[in-house]
């Protein structure tokens, strides 16, 4: 069998698949703990239900679960109908998980810079992992994907519009130094996802 063959054959498992999900939402869950525990935000629908539950104080897990809701018209038509499956379990997950962690983790002492620079490369790294099997963690992602097929805008920059305007909105909620520490977690998730997610280094399925 050629090396072309073997890419297109291996395909995860339902097996894979789950335990992908698990673990990748997991330690998302735990670098929104390190956020929360900072009092820091993130980009996307993550910092949009941050922002909610800072200035409501709306359990994050249930805003987080509901903010995704919309957005996943635009992933059914970006990306079709077992991605928007996988993408609402694994945001399903994370809402739990984003609850269920600070009752598992007490922090007696967390460095926000330390806190940030963590929480990007954790977050990075679970997207990265539910990239590899299908799936997303929903919100303004599938929602500029969708721009780029149909309008033809380039996703990256809509989302990193959106993502400023979000942190922007921040100064509502915390403090300035607080916000240019949201900054550098999100220039670290960026970074992780850029130099990790690149065609022709992955063939699984």
């Amino acid at each position: 069998m050629s090396a072309a063959e073997t890419r297109t054959t291996a395909r995860h498992t339902l097996l894979e698949d789950v335990q992908a999900m698990l673990a990748g939402c997991l330690i998302v869950a735990l670098a929104i703990s390190f956020l929360r525990e900072s009092q820091l935000l993130a980009g996307g629908t993550t910092g949009l239900a941050f922002l909610i539950h800072y200035l409501g104080g709306w359990p994050l897990g249930a805003v987080l679960f509901v903010v995704n809701l919309p957005f996943y018209v635009f992933a059914w038509r970006a990306m079709g109908r077992m991605f928007t499956l996988k993408t609402f379990a694994a945001v399903a997950l994370l809402s739990v998980f984003t609850e269920l962690v600070p009752r598992l983790l007490v922090l007696g002492r967390l460095d926000p810079v330390f806190a940030a620079i963590m929480a990007g490369l954790l977050i990075g790294i679970g997207i990265l992992i539910l990239i590899r099997h299908g799936a997303s963690l929903g919100g303004i992602g599938v929602m500029a994907l969708h721009l780029q097929k149909t309008r033809g805008w380039r996703a990256g920059t809509v989302q990193m519009a959106f993502d400023v305007v979000i942190l922007g909105l921040g100064l509502l909620a915390v403090p300035l130094d607080k916000v240019l520490l949201s900054v550098l977690c999100a220039m670290v998730l960026n970074l992780v996802i850029a130099v990790n997610h690149r065609p022709g280094r992955y063939f699984g399925y």
